[in-house]
């Protein structure tokens, strides 16, 4: 996993609240900062994907670590 500048643990927390806390902490960072997300939410897969889009930030990488749902995006 690369570096990053951020990380916000939504372990446990169910769809949208993985999403709302991710946008909350990447509107205090700087653009082209990276925020690492560890989440549970199975959901949480396809609702990072379509939220990188819809906002332009840039979904680096996920990673499916047994369970738990490994996210890096950068700030656009």
């Amino acid at each position: 996993m690369s570096d990053f500048d951020q990380e916000l643990d939504a372990s446990g927390l169910n769809c949208p609240l993985p999403i709302l806390r991710a946008k909350k902490s990447l509107a205090s960072m700087d653009s082209g900062q990276v925020l690492r997300i560890i989440a549970t939410d199975p959901g949480s897969v396809k609702d990072f994907e379509a939220f990188a889009k819809q906002t332009g930030n840039e979904l680096l990488e996920h990673r499916d670590e047994g369970g738990k749902f490994l996210f890096l995006i950068r700030k656009s």
